[in-house]
């Protein structure tokens, strides 16, 4: 994928000029970009095919004892799909062994009992199991398997029968918005525990297929009236069960804290062994160090790539002399550079932002649907993105 703007190399940042970081409390593990899914909204980045080798599970071992010495506590295991790794189980002993509390993100494709039950034993904590909507067709259409959904339903149910609290996630968008009530529902019947209705985030191949994913104004405020009757209902009738709506940042007029601070609590180690912080900080043209070449302490505390966005001296106007800087960082430093094409420039989700006009066209352009088709993430795409 090209990079455009100014590049930043990865050296060391001399004792004494590091800036002021709390711990990585959150560590997540990209066990590998390998997957049998071909979500178009995918976080992935673009051109995944063109990665590096996947570490070893020594590597990932090592990884682990580090980041715990570092104050990490939940980890976890992501990809990609994250079950085509033969060593998941090791690693999750590995895991339980260090003390975290570690969660195995799925699509539940390879999932079954007996790993289920390898899992546990092991010491996995949390399963989480993602659906790409409520009825098969479109699930199936989303994902590109037509075997995705009839499993999914057969391992959400297994997951809740070995004892995991059941954790579902959608990922809401314009072809399966509408029927909300209809994935709450379905949510109810699996006796789910906690349920994240995520409206896209526009980043990776999600980005690559805005114009086909992100709703209008009034679907997302009907998803989310339908979203707040049924907590009503729910508390109403004594269950227990969460619902999390995440409204994207498109309709927002001020950002997110994104991970509460540029390299302040979240670590993402991509397959590769390349070092973020956060999943999406691949696509910055910035070099992040690899876990193969520096412990995790010295890229935590003396990278370049860690610093970078640290503190407020970066900032540009309006943020440096914004009253709510210290709330919200400046927003998402992806964001600013997938539209602005600057990193540095305020999240163009601000309403004080310059570049704010861009979010604004983008909510028009929802309320005209595009029928145009998905690029679906998948590797021979990738490869196209490799090549550009």
């Amino acid at each position: 994928m090209n990079r455009t703007g100014s590049g930043c190399s990865d050296g060391l940042v001399p004792r004494g000029q590091e800036k002021s970081a709390g711990q990585p409390l959150w560590l997540l593990a990209e066990l590998t970009y390998k997957c049998p899914l071909q979500c178009p909204y995918c976080s992935n980045p673009l051109d995944f095919a063109g990665q590096g080798e996947e570490l070893t599970t020594e590597q990932w071992i090592r990884v682990l004892q580090e980041g715990r010495e570092l104050g990490a506590a939940q980890l976890g295991f992501s990809g990609g799909e994250p079950l085509v790794r033969q060593d998941l189980v090791e690693l999750i002993r590995e895991a339980r062994s260090l003390g975290y509390y570690s969660n195995l993100i799925t699509s539940g494709l390879g999932l079954n009992e007996h790993k289920l039950e390898a899992f546990r034993d092991a010491g996995l904590d949390h399963i989480q199991v993602s659906f790409q909507a409520s009825d098969e067709e479109v699930n199936n259409m989303l994902a590109g398997s037509e075997k995705a959904f009839a499993q999914k339903l057969r391992m959400a149910r297994e997951v809740k029968a070995h004892g995991y609290p059941m954790v579902l996630n959608f990922v809401t968008h314009r072809h399966n918005i509408d029927r909300i009530d209809r994935i709450i529902e379905l949510c109810i019947e699996l006796g789910a525990d906690y349920v994240e209705l995520a409206t896209c985030q526009y980043y990776g191949w999600a980005l690559q297929n805005r114009a086909q994913l992100m709703p209008s104004r009034g679907q997302l405020e009907r998803a989310e009236r339908i979203t707040n009757e049924y907590r009503e209902k729910l508390a109403a009738e004594g269950n227990p069960m969460r619902l999390i709506f995440v409204t994207p940042d498109y309709y927002e007029e001020r950002p997110k804290a994104c991970m509460n601070g540029w390299g302040q609590i979240f670590l993402t180690v991509t397959p590769d062994g390349t070092a973020l912080p956060c999943h999406s900080a691949r696509q910055l043209p910035v070099e992040f160090p690899n876990v193969r070449d520096r412990s995790l302490g010295d890229i935590w505390y003396r990278s370049f790539g860690f610093n970078h966005f640290r503190g407020y001296e970066w900032m540009k106007e309006p943020c440096r002399s914004c009253d709510e800087k210290e709330k919200d960082f400046g927003g998402c430093r992806c964001q600013a550079y997938l539209l602005t094409g600057d990193a540095a420039n305020a999240d163009p989700v601000c309403s004080k932002s310059p570049h704010h006009d861009r979010i604004l066209s983008a909510r028009q352009e929802a309320e005209r649907p595009d029928e145009s088709p998905f690029t679906y993430r998948n590797e021979r795409n990738s490869r196209v993105f490799c090549r550009s």
